[in-house]
């Protein structure tokens, strides 16, 4: 009953949306931009942000995002008055084993993934370790990831799909609307400019995963844990100039643009990877009704009561 928890507070409409719009304005207004600029203008600032040192750039587009989760958060505790455990999981309290595991899942999936690659393509890569400037990285990532994925979490998977739910009375419409979302908002990123709007199914397959497990979990403890080392994995293992996270990496990527491989892998990952990922997360925590739990009816706020009190 992960999005049944929007009943435990107060869902007054304007109050959703005064949430919705302090959250996702930043968002809003980046994509603005995005459609009216010219795409020699798009070129130029992709070329400023590569002019700055990569620690500054990761720091500065990571630093926005601590107040953006202190800001949902507070309005979700004091203006709907629900306690912050209701926003993250229908448990009775956060679980932080599933946290740990499906980080360690796309970690170890990664590192695995990125080994095959490169004995089979080495010529590709170059070895670029600095200690002073890795250390950094890795002392920033640690830190400043945590609230990025929160926070994209906590919005979509969280706030928006609970509150969508409770007003549609189903699971598939929030599944599919929040996962589409978080792949457009996400459309400024350079990787898109690069390799074109097919990487949107790269974006909305990550957001349909994220969704699926935290609907088939009853929380977001896995999408946590899987975000979080995701992101982790893309700023200290490889970097690009045509990448999202421009960072003092272990590896460069010397390919001046996008391949046909990698979209490739790309879509593989999608279509083949993330189904995977799924069933050794039902295996694991025995997930069953999927049709129930990902396209079944949303309770109505008398029924949900009702069952709490039995």
């Amino acid at each position: 009953m992960y999005i049944e928890q929007a009943y435990k507070g107060d869902n007054s409409t304007w109050k959703i949306l005064v949430t919705t719009l302090l959250s996702t304005g930043i968002f809003v207004v980046n994509l603005v931009f995005l459609l009216i600029m010219s795409p020699e203008d798009l070129q130029k600032a992709y070329d400023l942000a590569k002019d700055l040192p990569p620690i500054v750039n990761l720091i500065s587009n990571l630093v926005p995002f601590i107040f953006l989760l202190l800001m949902l958060i507070s309005a979700v505790i004091l203006l709907h008055k629900r306690s912050f455990v209701s926003l993250t999981t229908a448990r009775k309290k956060i679980d932080f084993r599933r946290i740990a595991f499906s980080t360690s899942l796309i970690i170890g999936l990664t590192l695995i993934l990125f080994a095959v690659g490169y004995y089979l393509a080495p010529e590709e890569l170059q070895w670029n370790f600095k200690p002073v400037k890795f250390l950094i990285l890795v002392v920033a990532s640690l830190f400043l990831f945590p609230f990025q994925i929160g926070f994209e979490e906590y919005l979509f998977r969280g706030y928006l799909m609970q509150q969508v739910g409770v007003l549609v009375k189903n699971k598939w419409f929030p599944l599919l609307l929040t996962s589409v979302l978080f792949g457009l908002l996400h459309s400024a990123n350079p990787e898109v400019a690069e390799m074109g709007w097919i990487t949107m199914v790269l974006y909305i397959g990550f957001g349909l995963l994220m969704g699926i497990m935290t609907l088939m979990d009853d929380g977001l403890e896995l999408a946590l844990g899987f975000h979080f080392g995701n992101n982790l994995m893309a700023a200290l293992l490889v970097t690009s100039d045509w990448s999202a996270i421009q960072a003092d990496a272990l590896f460069r990527n010397t390919a001046q643009s996008a391949t046909g491989d990698m979209i490739v892998e790309m879509l593989l990952s999608v279509f083949i990877t993330f189904p995977i990922i799924l069933l050794v997360l039902a295996r694991k925590y025995k997930w069953n009704n999927w049709k129930e739990k990902l396209t079944g009816k949303v309770l109505t706020e008398e029924a949900f009561k009702s069952e709490q009190l039995d």
